[in-house]
């Protein structure tokens, strides 16, 4: 892995409860300050922004945030507004919500905004995301792929993140939507990157070279930096991957992870 973030992550694989006992938006909450919290959170991804900013707002008043900000940017002109920089200077949580991961990249990526939001990150404010909000921590993100099949080329399109999280390949919804073939694919397609698969309502919490798995789910961590073969280089686009040696790690709720060493962490130690 390259260097850790400096900040803290919440990168959730979607679906997370809105209304019950929250235990994902909680911690979030509680990390950004608890009842002194300001947080923002960013719709750019949905093609419903007022209405999902309005569900995010309800349930963090409902934690007892103190104040809660959305902020839509529908084109890359609107990053640039005052109030968008106000926002999230004085935020001490920032929320990125569901949609189309790439709607965030191109409206997002490479704005005076982007800086901004590292630049916090860097400060030590945390960072979340949701599904698409997931998908976007890494410095190489699943642009699109197909779900619930064997890996092959075709199955998977990577493209440029916002490097959050650098040398790691995220993927949600994972596997409610049967995603170990395509998240796969996207490790041989980007090697020595480590492949990390969030269940729904289920997060990871990420501070300094570790993370926690937070939520109702688990966490598939794939690591093929020691795999053994793999057939990519004799491929066309729609033929099957043979891929020898991965290995795998499954973490529920409580388990850790060493991004450094590449190692799981038992919650006793």
């Amino acid at each position: 892995m390259k260097k850790p973030p400096t900040g803290k992550l919440l990168i959730i694989g979607g679906a997370e409860d809105k209304h019950d006992t929250c235990q994902i938006l909680r911690e979030f909450v509680r990390k950004a300050g608890g009842i002194k919290a300001r947080l923002v959170v960013l719709t750019v991804a949905s093609s419903l922004p007022y209405e999902v900013g309005e569900d995010y707002i309800r349930v963090f008043e409902r934690l007892g945030a103190a104040d809660v900000r959305i902020v839509h940017t529908d084109t890359r002109e609107d990053t640039e507004r005052e109030s968008v920089r106000e926002n999230v200077q004085q935020a001490t949580g920032i929320f990125f919500a569901g949609g189309s991961q790439q709607r965030i990249i191109d409206i997002i990526k490479d704005t005076e905004l982007d800086r901004q939001l590292h630049q916090r990150c860097s400060e030590g404010v945390i960072i979340a995301g949701t599904s698409a909000g997931a998908a976007i921590m890494p410095d190489r993100m699943i642009e699109a792929g197909d779900s619930d099949t064997n890996p092959r080329p075709e199955t998977v399109e990577m493209g440029p993140g916002l490097g959050f999280l650098p040398g790691i390949v995220v993927d949600q919804h994972f596997t409610q939507r049967g995603r170990l073939g395509r998240l796969l694919t996207a490790l041989v397609m980007q090697p020595s990157a480590l492949g990390i698969g969030i269940d729904e309502n289920t997060a990871i919490l990420v501070e300094g070279s570790e993370f926690e798995v937070i939520g109702t789910g688990a966490v598939t961590v794939i690591d093929e930096t020691d795999s053994s073969y793999n057939n990519l280089d004799q491929l066309l686009h729609d033929e099957d991957l043979a891929i020898f040696g991965v290995k795998l790690h499954i973490l529920p709720n409580g388990y850790r992870f060493n991004l450094t060493t590449r190692k799981p962490i038992r919650p006793e130690a």
